[in-house]
């Protein structure tokens, strides 16, 4: 079990104090007994506003002693594979194996043209990406001859023996990361049919590949994630009227943010009802509500790892209670179980 923190910029709020919070949150998790921590990354955009998870994650896993921190995720279009493998390796051994990367391969947005990357990288380039990051977390030396990188033979200092998470939001990228035996991180904005169809998907494209090396023989497959948004009150209807009250602030703004690099139409969503999905399919309501929920994504999809989105009111202060009520009241009965 773990948190997912988008470090969301609801209308008001500073950024700097958003950042400053969501380290908290990671705190308040570890003191919670959650597993670890998911940090997500986004840029020109106010829906979360941590351009640099790998940094975020970084900070948290100086206060902590015990709780993994991820990525969740660094966007892998944006920048180079080789330099986010060095600054992984880098929080892999100063946290004592504490920090996991996800990587995912983001959207046609802004970012692209800003850091020079280039449309071609996300529409084209996400598989060689992903090799050379893969590569370069081996614990060899690594080059590369491809289509978007070449370079020498270069050894990778400090080297580390990683292996990423892949957010999978469609058939090829999750048959991508089974071909590569690769975990999924799969997003909150679907329920369990879809969670469970993404992982029959990964199955049928891990049929006839080899074991890869970092897959240990006795795993019938890599331990897939699965996110949900996630908050707790004394009642199932007090949970969700105050979601239903708080999201809409949030998110009517902060999907404005996403803008394509090359005037392509921008999906839209009907936020009322995007909300309305959120809060049927994933666990908002009481403790006991939010067993069952959690109880059932699992009998459904098989999937063991939850990360919970637990900033939807906006409150720094109702984010820290949701988080100690799961501790105390959730996770207890979830692990009995």
């Amino acid at each position: 079990m773990g948190v997912f923190l988008i470090a969301a910029g609801f209308p008001g709020t500073d950024p700097g104090d958003v950042l400053r919070h969501t380290v908290e949150v990671v705190e308040a998790a570890e003191r919670a007994g959650f597993d670890d921590a998911w940090i997500a990354e986004h840029h020109f955009m106010t829906y979360g506003v941590c351009p640099s998870a790998v940094t975020l994650a970084a900070v948290a896993l100086g206060r902590t002693s015990r709780i993994t921190v991820g990525t969740a995720v660094s966007v892998l279009p944006a920048q180079h594979p080789v330099a986010l493998a060095e600054q992984a390796a880098v929080l892999h051994h100063a946290s004592g194996g504490r920090f996991r990367l996800g990587v995912g391969r983001g959207g046609p947005w802004l970012e692209l043209e800003v850091f020079g990357t280039g449309l071609a990288r996300y529409e084209r380039g996400f598989p060689e990406a992903l090799d050379l990051l893969c590569e370069a977390l081996s614990g060899r030396p690594v080059s590369a001859d491809g289509d978007f990188f070449r370079f020498r033979e270069v050894p990778v200092v400090p080297p580390a023996r990683m292996s990423p998470v892949v957010a999978c939001t469609s058939d090829a990228t999750a048959r991508l990361a089974a071909r590569r035996g690769l975990p999924m991180l799969l997003g909150m904005h679907v329920g369990d049919e879809e969670k469970a169809d993404m992982v029959a998907r990964y199955d049928e494209g891990r049929e006839g590949v080899g074991r890869p090396p970092h897959l240990r023989e006795e795993d019938a497959r890599p331990a897939h994630i699965a996110a949900a948004v996630c908050h707790v009150a004394d009642s199932t209807a007090r949970a969700v009227r105050e979601l239903k009250e708080a999201l809409p602030r949030w998110l009517e703004p902060g999907l404005a943010g996403y803008v394509p690099v090359d005037g392509r139409p921008r999906p839209r969503r009907d936020v009322p009802a995007y909300v309305d999905l959120l809060c049927r399919i994933h666990p908002v309501g009481s403790p006991e509500h939010c067993v069952e929920k959690m109880r059932a994504t699992v009998a459904r999809t098989g999937l063991r790892h939850l990360v919970l989105m637990v900033e939807g009111t906006g409150s720094p202060a109702r984010t820290l209670e949701t988080v100690a009520r799961l501790g105390a009241e959730v996770l207890p009965a979830l692990r009995s179980a």
